[in-house]
């Protein structure tokens, strides 16, 4: 071969060749980036929108409705879904892959700005923001101390360690949780503003005159200007009692004799607790691309230096660390690598007994592996689970090629060739086969690498790591092997050579294989006189691991050992924040008594998508080797929730980018409401009758007790008042309205709230005292005159998917496979007699799992079409291959009986394996 006898000829160029592609390999290693999996952009968009007061129903129909049908127009949509709340509409828009993000949010904008006439006119401009998943928050630090108060904890955390930490190289954003922000608070005396005959706009409308600094023009002397500007900003509380409201009767009324000024908080709709204790925490979450292990590093040591300028009874805590996971499981494939990799080359030794053919062979598996970081670099892939998986698998494959071409150099010199001649030689006879064997195991990678879906993108890295460190080997059997072996003479290739005494143990070695062989070339023998017997007997084993399969269970991933997990917790709606608070108290303390628990984090809302009813538990497990495996741990605790009636608790995986991360998403959709609830009821109870389904619950939110103000507009006509004025004025009284702004000495900015106080707005019978703006502002008239109440329920959440209203039924699994408790979910609901116009579809990572195993159906296809080209092409022959692929289906055998014996289930990870067999 061409390269070969250039290689022989020229092995300085060989060496450098070699050495710069170790060199490069290097290199690039200190570049690659380390991730839990490879970085995949999924093309999603939200649109958030604020209707202020509105209620869910109100803003359903309003703004979502609206939205979503506008939406829906635009290429490439494959689902949007929304969830409702009061004054909240958020939607989200999932594209088809390959999607470009930046054309299909200005489509969006677009298409949100052709019907902007079309919406309420207090109604808030729609945001559109692209989800980045890689994004994500990486750590989460708690502030603690056990003498400072919550408000000043907050200042020290936005005015010192917020900033501090926004500045480090990769973070993104830092968000607080359990914040309680200064808010200058001014509380109405609904008497005073009556007596004074003052309205809630007049009191709003001072605040935002008389705390003011306005420019004021120029002011030119000679040659010289001065710029001119009015001051009447306010810079400290005491200010707000001169500031005069209005004037009666020629008598100056100042704020302080209608209102009282409050140096509070806003209202928490947010909370923190780190082992039971409420706290503050900020999560930090990194950029997209951004290396995970660094950022959290970075923010590591910054944590540290804010420590050391803390005053010492406030404490800065690390409570969340998503790169724990990510080093471990890295390291252990790391070590995997590491071990496959001498494991490899001691057996090579042991069978060629010679430690000149060893090293020969074997460097092959770090010119490889360091050569192939190169590439990684070249394509942005990180250092990840499944790309490092990648090259622990190749391992045996990376050696193969030395091996048989040693082994024919070995042969032409034990025939008496002279070194040159045997390494030209026989890497030439050889060159086609090995060339066929590399390219058949690349034809298995390369369909795994361009699989459809998310899993494909997931596996790209995976499979063109795995391709082109088996080309390196390739180049390296046919340069490196046959130049070394030209040169380095090795004894072992003489038989009549002088042996040492491990020599000699070694020979003893290959005498008991020599027989092992003599022992199968009798069973070949028999084999070959009992065709029918043998044909019969593969078939009858091939036919059981089909059977078995059968028995296996199926799931999306593997299980694993991740050291954490999440218990979610759902109280009733309408519950204070101090309530669910309390409630979360309990549910750590009850996790907190398992032996195997280090300790719990949890935030309470914060967000649309986790109101202040709803909880998220974070639980640190301790140390492997001193507790139980986390899946015992989890059932345990989830058995220990049950004790809370009232209260939804369900167990999850440590989710990293919010929501439900359970595996099982049953979506019940349809038009109308009344209809859903008891449809999604039947499916709930099928679910829980299923065994091995855990923590079933469903999204229908409990009604929300709510207090409707009928306006009688007849009478608020006749007394000058609009429907608008109405509702503003009562919820600038009850709500409240941020007015204005205060800066403090330090140039910190406050919102300054007007409303009433609380003694005036906690009771129904308040809100008919309240007195309206009549006749243009000149008149008072009590709210009983033009309106009445009723009580009554509302929901508190609407959820929808694709147009249609969506009621989700949720679960986890214990004791049995994803795919088990699926199927049986599936055979059930196939009973239930759905309306026209209704549909139960299954989403989530059972759904994942059926896509990503038809992709990888195709790929095995894919692949053994591409073998059976290759195999024929080098075979001249279209029937011939066949008796070599005969062994895929025998192969089937062992994969069975092995994750049957281990009890394993049929996952992502083991098909890919199967696939991997097939070269």
């Amino acid at each position: 071969m061409l390269i070969s006898d250039l290689s022989i000829r020229q092995p300085v160029l060989a060496t450098m060749v070699t050495v710069s592609l170790v060199t490069l390999g290097v290199f690039s290693y200190r570049q690659l980036s380390i991730d839990q999996f490879p970085d995949v952009e999924i093309p999603v968009l939200t649109v958030q929108t604020l209707y202020p007061g509105a209620s869910p129903e109100s803003v359903e129909r309003e703004v979502t409705k609206r939205i979503e049908e506008a939406l829906n127009t635009i290429s490439g949509v494959r689902h949007i879904s929304s969830t409702t709340t009061e004054g909240l509409s958020t939607i989200m828009v999932e594209f088809r892959l390959g999607t470009k993000i930046a054309n299909a949010q200005q489509d969006a904008q677009a298409k949100i700005n052709a019907i902007r006439a079309d919406f309420p006119a207090d109604m808030k401009e729609p945001v559109i923001q692209r989800i980045d998943f890689n994004a994500m928050a990486v750590v989460s630090l708690a502030v603690e101390s056990s003498t400072t108060d919550i408000k000043t904890l907050t200042s020290i955390a936005e005015k010192v360690i917020r900033k501090r930490i926004e500045t480090v190289a990769g973070v993104g954003q830092v968000t607080l949780v359990g914040q309680a922000r200064r808010e200058i608070q001014i509380l109405l005396d609904r008497k005073s503003l009556k007596s004074y005959g003052l309205t809630y706009a007049e009191v709003a409308s001072a605040l935002e005159r008389e705390n003011l600094d306005l420019p004021a023009g120029k002011l030119e002397q000679g040659r010289r200007e001065s710029l001119v500007r009015v001051t009447g900003k306010i810079r400290s509380v005491d200010s707000f009692n001169r500031i005069i409201v209005a004037t009666r009767n020629g008598v100056p009324i100042y704020l302080p004799m209608v209102a009282r000024i409050v140096d509070g908080v806003e209202e928490r709709r947010s909370a923190s607790l780190i082992d039971g204790k409420p706290g503050l925490s900020l999560d930090v979450v990194k950029q997209s691309g951004a290396n995970t292990v660094e950022v959290v590093d970075a923010v590591t040591k910054a944590m540290e230096e804010i420590n050391n300028e803390l005053p010492p009874h406030i404490r800065l805590r690390k409570v969340v660390d998503r790169s724990v996971f990510i080093r471990e499981s890295v390291e252990d494939v790391q070590v995997t690598l590491v071990i496959g990799g001498l494991l490899t080359v001691l057996i090579v030794f042991v069978f060629l007994n010679s430690w000149r053919s060893t090293v020969i062979t074997g460097l092959a598996l770090p010119v490889s592996v360091i050569s192939t970081f190169m590439v990684m670099r070249g394509l942005n892939f990180t250092l990840n689970i499944l790309t490092l998986m990648g090259l622990s698998l190749a391992i045996g494959l990376l050696i193969d090629d030395a091996i048989v071409v040693r082994e024919n150099i070995v042969r032409h010199l034990q025939r008496g060739a002279d070194h040159f001649t045997a390494a030209r030689e026989a890497t030439s006879e050889i060159g086609l086969a090995v060339m066929a064997t590399t390219f058949t195991i690349i034809a298995v990678f390369v369909p795994v690498a361009f699989m459809g879906g998310i899993i494909g993108r997931f596996f790209f890295q995976f499979g063109i790591t795995v391709g082109f460190a088996v080309l390196v080997s390739l180049y390296v059997s046919f340069t490196l092997d046959p130049m070394l072996s030209s040169r380095w003479y090795d004894p072992a290739a003489d038989p009549k050579a002088p042996r040492s005494w491990f020599g000699r143990i070694l020979g003893r070695f290959n005498d008991q294989v020599d027989r092992l062989q003599d022992a199968i070339a009798g069973a070949l023998g028999w084999s070959l006189n009992h065709r029918w017997a043998v044909v019969l007997l593969a078939c009858v084993a091939v036919l059981s691991s089909f059977f078995i399969f059968d028995k296996l269970g199926s799931a999306f991933m593997p299980n694993a050992d991740p050291g954490q997990f999440q218990a979610s917790f759902k109280a009733t709606p309408g519950i204070s924040l101090d309530r669910s608070v309390e409630i979360a108290g309990e549910i750590e303390s009850t996790i907190r008594r398992n032996p195997g628990v280090d300790y719990t984090y949890t935030t309470i809302g914060g967000n649309a998508s986790m109101p202040i009813n709803e909880g998220a538990i974070y639980i640190k497990l301790k140390e492997r080797k001193t507790r139980k495996h986390y899946s015992f741990i989890k059932s345990e605790v989830r058995a220990s929730l049950a004790r809370f009636p009232g209260v939804q608790t369900s167990i999850v995986e440590a989710d990293q980018g919010g929501g439900d991360v359970r595996p099982i998403q049953i979506s019940v959709r349809g038009a109308e409401l009344a209809r859903l609830v008891p449809l999604s009821s039947q499916v709930l109870r099928i679910a829980r009758q299923v065994p091995g389904a855990a923590d079933v619950d469903t999204s229908e939110e409990q009604p929300q007790a709510e207090v409707r103000i009928a306006v009688n507009r007849k009478a608020a006509s006749d007394l000058g008042l609009d429907l608008g004025t109405i509702a503003s004025t009562v919820r600038g009284l009850i709500a409240g309205n941020v007015v204005s702004r205060f800066e403090d000495p330090d140039g910190d900015s406050y919102d300054v709230r007007l409303r009433l106080a609380p003694t005036d707005r906690t009771r129904q019978v308040d809100l008919l005292g309240l007195d309206l703006p009549a006749q243009g502002g000149r008149a008072l008239v009590p709210a009983t005159q033009v309106a009445s109440l009723e009580s009554g329920i509302a929901p508190s959440k609407i959820r929808r998917r694709d147009l249609m209203r969506e009621i989700r039924v949720s679960a986890g699994t214990e004791g049995r496979s994803l795919g088990e408790v699926v199927n049986d979910v599936k055979q059930g609901a196939t009973q239930l007699d759905l309306p026209p116009g209704y549909r139960i579809d299954y989403t989530g990572e059972s759904e994942d799992m059926v896509e990503s195993f038809g992709y990888v159906s195709q790929s095995l296809v894919l692949a053994i079409v591409l073998i059976y080209a290759i195999l024929a092409s080098q075979f001249r022959s279209f029937a011939q291959p066949f008796a070599i692929m005969l062994a895929l289906p025998l192969s089937l055998i062992g994969v069975a009986g092995m994750l049957y014996v281990a009890k394993d289930t049929l996952n992502m990870m083991s098909m890919i394996g199967l696939i991997l067999l097939m070269g």
